[in-house]
């Protein structure tokens, strides 16, 4: 097991997860989960792929603003800047999720 699943699953932690996609209508999708299966791995394939991308857009556009690079067009600005938004939109959903699954430390010091 990864250490993530033995962390949730010695934890106890229960309840649905939130996917790093939407429906169409942009509504929240999540899974009942114990932690494994084929949609978790998935879904964390999913993340690593939606951070990767997000990483990859951040070091582009690191380049093109960098004191002395080749000046771009207000198209290309505009591009970066959507795909930017969206993969910001990505990371503080993988971020909500895992957050979700951490659990809350008051509750574990009640129940010790």
């Amino acid at each position: 097991m990864r250490r993530r699943e033995l962390y949730d699953a010695s934890s106890g932690i229960a309840g649905p997860r939130l996917l790093p996609w939407t429906t169409p209508e942009g509504k929240p999708c999540y899974l009942s989960t114990n932690g494994t299966g084929y949609l978790t791995s998935l879904a964390d394939s999913v993340e690593t792929v939606q951070l990767d991308m997000g990483e990859e857009l951040l070091t582009y556009a690191r380049d093109i603003l960098a004191p002395g690079a080749k000046a771009v067009s207000g198209t290309e600005y505009r591009w970066i800047a959507c795909r930017l938004t969206e993969a910001l939109t990505d990371a503080l959903r993988v971020a909500d999720s895992r957050g979700r699954r951490i659990p809350d430390p008051d509750d574990a010091a009640d129940g010790a």
